[in-house]
C-alpha cells in the first residue's frame, strides 16, 4: 500500500513538473511575443535602434513639450545629454518649445535656460527657417505630437521646415507619434486651396487620420516640397488604437488642449472659434463649453439632444471665460459630453451646433467679420465658403456632407499611398 501511494505521489509530481515547464515556456513565448510589439515611439525607436541617422551631423530639434519618451523625459534633454548627438539649435512652433506662450502670442528668439542652445521662433517674424537659422545644423529632426486636426498649426510648421530643409540642403527627420483620434476615420470637406492660411495650408479633410510621419510622406510627394526625409516609424501602433490605447500619459499639445476629451471634440467644436460664441477659450473645459450670455442653454442644449446624434449628449451649462470672447460675462451654453469616442463624428457635431446656434438666435449669432477678399475666419477653418452659405440659406448638414463627399473620397484614396501601420 506504501509503494503505490508513494508511486501515485511520484506520478503526480511529474506531471505537475510537466505542467509548469510547459506553462513557462508559453509565458516566455508570449514575453516575447508582447516585447516584439511593445509600443514605442518614434524618439525611443530612433535612440534605441537608428542613431547612426544622427552620428557625425550637427542637429536642429523642432519640438514643444509634447516632445518626451514613455517616462515624459523631454527629448530636449536626451539629446542634449547624449554624447553621441550634437545638438546645436531649437526650434519652437506656436505656443513655444516650453508651451508657455498662449495662442496667436508672438515668441521671439532666445537662448534655452536648460540647455543654453539657441532657440528660433517658427511662429514670429517667420514661420519657415531661414538660412541664418540653420547654418549650424545638417539635419532637421521634428518631434511635436499633432492632435489630428487640419487647421492645428504644428503640421504647418513641419511643412514650411520641410521646405526650408529642401532648399538649403538640409536632412529631415520625423520621429512619429499617434494620431489621438486613430488612423481609420476621415471626415469633413477637403480644403479649398483659395482658402489655403495657417490653419489649412493643404487640401486635406478637416478630420485627417493620420500620423505626422504619414502626413510628412503626402505632403511631400504630393505637394512636391521633395525634402531629403526620413520617417522614424513607431513601433506597436495600429490605426484602431486612440490615444488612451497607447497607455501613454496626456502632455497637452498646447495651452487649450489639456485632454484627450479636447482632442476628441476639436474636429468640430473649434469651429466655434470662427464665430462670435465662446469656444471656451478661458474655462477649464475648452472646446467641450460652448456658448454665450444671448444663449438659453436649456433650450440648446434640448435642439442638440433631439438630434440623436451618435456617441455624444449635450448637457445645459453655463460659464464665465476668464479671458478670450466674452471675457468676465457669464455665458450660458452647453458642455460636449462624448459618450462613446469611436462613435462620434466631431465634424457633423460641429457643424450641427454652428447651425442650431445660427438657426436658433438669428439676431445676435455672427460668423467671424469678412476680410478684404471675402474670407471669414470660419471659412478658412472650415476650408471653404460655400458651408457658410449653406447654413444661411438653411441647407442641412446632410446635404453639406454630400457636397464633400467626392472630394473626400478622392483623398482617402490618395492617402493609402502614404500609410505606414
Amino acid at each position: 500500500m506504501m509503494k503505490k501511494m508513494v508511486f501515485l505521489l511520484t506520478t503526480f509530481i511529474l506531471i505537475l513538473s510537466s505542467l509548469t515547464a510547459v506553462l513557462a515556456n508559453k509565458d516566455e513565448a508570449k514575453g516575447k511575443e508582447n516585447g516584439k510589439n511593445e509600443f514605442q515611439l518614434g524618439i525611443e525607436v530612433l535612440l534605441n535602434e537608428q542613431k547612426d541617422l544622427l552620428e557625425g551631423k550637427r542637429v536642429g530639434l523642432i519640438t514643444n513639450p509634447t516632445g518626451v519618451d514613455k517616462e515624459l523625459n523631454s527629448i530636449v534633454d536626451l539629446l542634449h545629454n547624449d554624447p553621441d548627438v550634437q545638438l546645436t539649435a531649437l526650434y519652437g512652433p506656436e505656443h513655444g518649445v516650453r508651451g508657455d506662450a498662449q495662442a496667436g502670442e508672438y515668441v521671439e528668439f532666445y537662448n534655452d535656460e536648460t540647455t543654453g542652445l539657441p532657440v528660433y521662433s517658427l511662429y514670429g517674424q517667420t514661420r519657415k527657417p531661414t538660412p541664418e537659422m540653420l547654418e549650424d545644423v545638417d539635419v532637421l529632426l521634428f518631434d511635436i505630437q499633432d492632435v489630428g486636426t487640419r487647421f492645428y498649426t504644428y503640421i504647418y510648421t513641419m511643412a514650411y521646415a520641410m521646405e526650408a530643409a529642401a532648399e538649403n540642403g538640409k536632412e529631415f527627420i520625423v520621429l512619429d507619434r499617434p494620431n489621438p483620434l486613430g488612423g481609420q476615420k476621415v471626415e469633413g470637406p477637403v480644403l479649398d486651396p483659395d482658402y489655403a492660411s495657417f490653419v489649412g495650408n493643404y487640401p486635406i479633410p478637416l478630420r485627417h487620420g493620420m500620423t505626422v510621419g504619414e502626413l510628412a510622406k503626402l505632403f511631400n510627394e504630393e505637394f512636391e516640397i521633395a525634402a531629403d526625409l526620413t520617417v522614424v516609424e513607431m513601433k506597436g501602433w495600429n490605426r484602431n488604437m486612440y490615444y488612451d490605447d497607447t497607455k501613454l500619459e496626456f502632455v497637452l499639445p498646447s495651452p487649450n488642449m489639456p485632454t484627450l476629451e479636447t482632442a476628441i471634440v476639436y474636429p468640430g467644436a473649434a469651429l466655434i472659434e470662427g464665430t462670435n460664441v465662446s469656444e471656451g477659450r478661458g474655462t477649464t473645459k475648452p472646446f467641450e463649453f460652448i456658448g454665450a450670455p444671448f444663449v438659453n442653454s436649456t433650450e440648446f442644449a434640448a435642439a442638440l439632444n433631439e438630434l440623436e446624434l451618435p456617441g455624444v449628449t449635450f448637457r445645459a451649462a453655463s460659464f464665465t471665460p476668464s479671458f478670450s470672447k466674452h471675457s468676465g460675462t457669464l455665458s450660458h451654453g452647453i458642455q460636449i459630453h462624448v459618450t462613446n469616442k469611436k462613435a462620434y463624428r466631431p465634424v457633423e457635431t460641429g457643424l450641427h451646433i454652428v447651425k442650431t446656434l445660427h438657426d436658433m438666435y438669428p439676431e445676435d449669432f455672427e460668423f467671424r467679420a469678412e476680410n478684404s477678399a471675402g474670407i471669414s475666419f470660419f471659412d478658412n477653418l472650415i476650408g471653404n465658403g460655400w458651408i457658410r452659405e449653406m447654413i444661411k440659406s438653411g441647407d442641412t448638414v446632410t446635404e453639406m456632407q454630400n457636397q464633400w463627399k467626392d472630394e473626400l473620397n478622392e483623398f482617402k484614396q490618395a492617402r493609402k499611398e502614404y500609410l505606414i501601420y
